[in-house]
């Protein structure tokens, strides 16, 4: 395992432990609201610590870009956390939510891990290296028909304003596809197409946090990542498709009638 990787896992352990003894006596957690159903816990926040200084006490000169408190230094190297994607699961009770590190090295997608710490499942990937989880070779799911398809998704719950654009989508999904799901956790959720136990994802306006490590375990296992025109603006704009080549291609052609020019990345 690449070092800089077996770092990330490291860290992402050690959240992993914070978030499942917290899991024990949730009532006990301080919340607070960061914007309309966008909830962030003590837990996020010590989980993040612990993951920045995992990974600085290894490599002090490198950058970080985490959901809870931003950007900090300047390097070729970044690393992209988000401590516990999936807040409000956890803050439920409800065991779907992750860990997701990723490191990008000028601007490309180099290593990637996303922890899942109530099934102890490990998804790691390396740039060429392909992806695995504990230790198993991933490959996306073989299948081609959409009609066979289970896709993956996450209903807008924080900015509205795409609304009725993804109700479209979710309307024409329903009745092409074997079922869609939305679990609750996109960094999960991309892992899970990784390992063929989703046949897609969709969503829009992620951030970084949410799909970096994701789309390099797709990608590595043998996936296509793109916006909602096919091209490579995700990663900034959050407007997210991911699949097996087959079922891929077949997204888009369900999304691209309900595309604003905001959503074709414009």
């Amino acid at each position: 395992m690449h070092p800089m990787l077996s770092t990330a896992v490291k860290a992402a352990r050690r959240a992993g432990a914070i978030i499942n003894r917290a899991a024990l006596d949730i009532d006990q957690i301080t919340i607070e609201t960061k914007q309309h159903n966008d909830f962030v816990s003590e837990v996020d926040r010590m989980a993040e610590k612990t993951i920045i200084d995992t990974l600085l006490e290894a490599y002090p000169d490198h950058a970080i870009l985490a959901e809870e408190s931003g950007r900090r230094g300047e390097s070729d190297y970044i690393w992209i956390i988000d401590p516990l994607d999936g807040t409000t699961n956890f803050l439920h009770g409800f065991p779907q939510y992750s860990v997701s590190i990723a490191l990008s090295y000028k601007g490309v997608l180099d290593q990637a891990v996303i922890f899942d710490p109530t099934r102890n499942d490990l998804f790691i990937a390396s740039r060429g290296k392909g992806a695995f989880l504990n230790d198993r070779r991933l490959r996306v799911s073989k299948r081609i028909k959409l009609a066979e398809a289970l896709i993956g998704t996450g209903f807008p719950f924080r900015d509205f304003q795409h609304l009725d654009a993804y109700l479209a989508m979710f309307r024409d999904m329903l009745q092409k596809t074997a079922g869609i799901r939305r679990p609750g956790s996109a960094a999960l959720d991309l892992a899970w197409v990784a390992a063929g136990r989703l046949d897609g994802f969709w969503e829009i306006g992620l951030s970084k946090w949410d799909i970096a490590a994701g789309c390099l375990l797709v990608q590595e296992a043998g996936g296509l990542v793109g916006d909602f025109s096919g091209e490579d603006s995700y990663i900034d704009t959050g407007n997210i498709v991911a699949g097996s080549p087959k079922i891929f291609a077949q997204l888009l052609q369900i999304l691209s009638p309900h595309l604003t020019d905001t959503l074709k990345g414009h």
